[in-house]
């Protein structure tokens, strides 16, 4: 146990990342102001495991915390917590936020194969490479008697 307290100190002053086996830990003694603070502050990782812990441990005060990792810049960690926010809240304002995010998400996803495909139908003249052109100079040069 004094272990665990420990790593939540080290964690705290940003030395080292909580594994998964600390987070388990945490889960199956029910701390959830650590799990709390890893969900805020940890890496995107221990992020969507603090998530997953969370709504393993029923803990509804950290929902608002779960809305908010909602809009994180991995989207890993938001979709953890959008399945812990459906496993913890069954408010109706909730799934239809849970809903559009996931919309979004799909929306996103379709957007950037439509500008991928695009871009490769603009290349025409893919035989001008850079490359091939640096290598034409070289053997040109190679061909030139050495003064």
């Amino acid at each position: 146990m004094l272990l665990s307290h420990v790593r939540y100190l080290l964690f705290k002053l940003n030395v080292l990342q909580p594994s998964q086996d600390t987070i388990n830990l945490w889960t199956n003694n029910k701390d959830s102001i650590k799990l709390k603070y890893v969900l805020q502050n940890g890496n995107y990782k221990t992020r969507v495991l603090a998530a997953n812990a969370l709504s393993f441990i029923r803990d509804y005060s950290a929902i608002p915390l779960l809305l908010n990792s909602i809009d994180d810049k991995i989207q890993n960690v938001s979709i953890a917590a959008l399945n812990a926010l459906e496993d913890l809240d069954t408010n109706k304002k909730t799934i239809t936020l849970i809903y559009k995010k996931r919309f979004e998400w799909l929306k996103l996803n379709r957007e950037k194969k439509n500008r991928k495909v695009k871009k490769r139908k603009n290349n025409i003249y893919r035989w001008e490479r850079t490359s091939k052109k640096n290598f034409e100079m070289v053997k040109e040069r190679l061909k030139r008697p050495i003064r």
